[in-house]
């Protein structure tokens, strides 16, 4: 796959380029639009749109020197024109924090993100980051999901690195916190079970 693509990005051939584009990011773009919306269907929609606006740019005679970003770029704005039309929460409404970047956060070191990883592998990713506000999701599955470093999240929603940061960290905060939450109510939840099975037995 990778000599693949590096092949490909050298090729003066356009559609060439455009397919294997498609090869290597559909995928990826699909996950990231189904986990952002929330709703399959609508995310198979946006990703086809994405590579239609792709082909279209470059069938008028413009260049796509990287289309990983590139792809990324216009599904984003796609998906804010999504939350647009469902008259969601403004992705605009954080304030800026100064001074802050991600090494400053506990919650950013490389276990937490390994167990973050695993805390979203399958089926409880989508539960998971449902809980979410839309603008905080929106950076922890670029950076946990997609694997976008935060600089390029910062360019990709057009925001500082900063306030990457401090949404990433917010984040996982409320992430952290609605496992934990979810984590006490099972042993509750086992206690009294437990407390149950005790009176029957005696």
């Amino acid at each position: 796959m990778e000599k693949l693509r590096t092949t490909a990005s050298h090729s003066d051939d356009p559609e060439e380029r455009f397919l294997t584009a498609f090869a290597d990011y559909s995928n990826a773009l699909f996950r990231h639009a189904a986990l952002r919306l929330r709703d399959r269907e609508r995310a198979i929609d946006i990703v086809h749109d994405t590579f239609t606006k792709a082909w279209s740019y470059l069938r008028t005679g413009h260049e796509i020197e990287a289309f990983r970003p590139f792809l990324y770029k216009v599904l984003n704005n796609l998906i804010i024109d999504e939350y647009r039309r469902r008259r969601e929460t403004s992705l605009d409404a954080l304030l800026e924090e100064e001074g802050v970047d991600e090494g400053d956060f506990a919650e950013l070191s490389e276990n937490t993100v390994e167990a973050l990883a695993a805390t979203l592998d399958g089926k409880k990713a989508f539960a998971v980051l449902e809980t979410l506000p839309d603008v905080y999701r929106e950076v922890v599955i670029l950076r946990f999901v997609d694997g976008l470093g935060p600089k390029e999240i910062s360019e990709l929603i057009e925001v500082s690195e900063n306030v990457v940061s401090v949404r990433l960290h917010r984040g996982l905060k409320l992430l952290r916190e609605h496992i934990e939450a979810e984590s006490e109510a099972r042993e509750e939840r086992r206690k009294v079970i437990g407390r149950q099975a005790f009176g029957r037995s005696v």
